[in-house]
């Protein structure tokens, strides 16, 4: 049961990524050595990224709980400092088109006023505690590859304005080179708002620094190797330095979960390999040739989609889905993959070279959608997952929902699609075959289209 799905590379916590954020980010320390002896708290939190520094944070700055964070790395080291910064609105696994047509109007509604309040969320804290996460932009940009994909755009701005009142704008392609960029697979754009990007790793440790200004204690490089619970209603919880007696624990390991920890919670991620390469600063004439002139977050509109930015001091970030098995080999392919996607989209840019690259885990469930709760059979575990890509703003605001629940003892006004734990995968070892199969697939449509 607690075998990991993917080679063991995945799986370094005492290795940081060899990325950008990493490399622009050592001027932020933290204080949170790793746990020693026996301690106890009122909560503890599994997981020292977005969500569990958030909850954190909330904790003892909100309602003045004494809590204490375990983190298997250095504060970072997962997926809330290795993504590609972007604040916007997501979260779910399908399109929002789709989620209309699974879930009806009003849930869908619900839970896209929650992305809202989730991004304005990470922009209050940041202004609130002064974090310096170097934001960019106000939008986000999908960007047609296709001009049978504007077309699709169109109607997901129908819905997203008339019937999720969402603020959005759509641009045809000439319009958007005028304000935007053009590129060789730019057919117009849907503009969404609000969104921004960010540095996610100066955001990830600005959380941590803030909850022990408030009085959360924080332990990196503090992997939990046993969770217990006994007869008189304390956790223990055990690393291999040292141990924690907590009242409540909250579960907020998200794409790199622990599974054989918990039997409840096995089987309810689908961890989804993605991979970064970041280039040398591009010139004025390079930016030129494609009149870029924006900072916002974009997307392109394939089914294995890609994701960029310019980052603020002009180097350009690229993103897109990873290998199927976490192995070195493979993680070498992906990045010539990327490489080759980017130049293929902007080929006046061939002489671009590649300075970082790295990997990490989107965590997708099988409901399509994040998932947010506390155990049926046991009220003192609370857990936040399945961010589907889109961790910043979501897990943000799902650590601060639990946070709240914990402090009040009321539960939250959760949109219902999020609410309790996300169904079980069926045949739960070959996970990473049925993520390549839909790769797949999705890679023979993209190319018919």
């Amino acid at each position: 049961m607690s075998k990991r799905l993917y080679d063991d590379n995945l799986y370094q916590f005492g290795t940081p990524q060899a990325s950008y954020w990493e490399a622009t980010a050592s001027d932020i320390a933290v204080d949170a050595p790793p746990l020693s002896g026996d301690e106890s708290c009122d909560v503890a939190i599994i997981g020292g990224g977005y969500t569990g520094l958030s909850a954190a944070l909330h904790l003892a700055r909100d309602h003045n709980v004494d809590v204490r964070v375990l983190e298997a790395g250095h504060i970072g080291w997962g997926a809330s400092g290795r993504n590609g910064g972007f604040c916007c609105l997501g979260g779910i696994g399908v399109h929002r088109s789709d989620l209309f047509k699974m879930v009806g109007v009003e849930k869908t509604r619900q839970f896209f006023r929650s992305q809202v309040e989730a991004v304005e969320l990470v922009r209050q804290i940041g202004e609130q505690e002064g974090l310096d996460f170097r934001a960019q932009g106000a939008a986000e940009l999908e960007v047609a590859h296709t001009p049978r994909a504007f077309d699709r755009l169109r109607a997901d701005y129908e819905v997203s304005t008339q019937q999720l009142g969402l603020s959005a704008e759509l641009l045809d392609a000439n319009a958007f080179r005028e304000r935007h960029f053009d590129s060789s697979e730019q057919y117009g754009a849907l503009i969404t708002r609000p969104a921004f990007g960010l540095h996610p790793l100066r955001y990830c440790l600005g959380l941590a620094n803030a909850a022990l200004r408030h009085g959360a204690v924080v332990h990196e490089k503090s992997e939990v190797v046993n969770w217990e619970k006994s007869d008189d209603g304390w956790h223990r919880i055990r690393t291999a330095a040292g141990s924690l007696r907590a009242r409540k624990v909250i579960f907020s390991t998200n794409g790199f979960m622990p599974e054989g920890l918990r039997p409840e919670f096995y089987a309810r991620t689908m961890p989804i390999i993605s991979a970064i390469i970041v280039t040398n600063p591009l010139s004025e004439e390079q930016l030129a040739a494609y009149a870029w002139q924006t900072r916002e977050t974009a997307a392109n509109s394939r089914r294995i989609l890609n994701y960029f930015r310019l980052l603020p001091d002009k180097r350009f970030l690229f993103g897109g889905r990873g290998h199927s098995s976490g192995h070195p080999d493979g993680e070498r392919k992906t990045y010539v993959r990327l490489e080759e996607m980017l130049k293929t989209i902007w080929p006046a840019w061939s002489a671009l070279r590649v300075d970082y690259h790295w990997h990490g885990l989107i965590c997708m469930t099988g409901s399509f959608c994040p998932s947010v709760g506390r155990l049926d059979d046991d009220d003192s575990v609370y857990f936040g997952y399945g961010y589907h890509g889109n961790g910043v703003n979501t897990a943000t605001w799902t650590g601060k929902k639990l946070a709240d629940w914990i402090g009040t003892g009321r539960e939250p006004d959760l949109p219902d699609i999020v609410r309790g734990m996300a169904r079980k995968f069926p045949l739960a070892g070959l996970r990473p075959k049925y993520f390549g199969l839909a790769i797949g697939i999705s890679a023979w449509l993209d190319r018919r289209s």
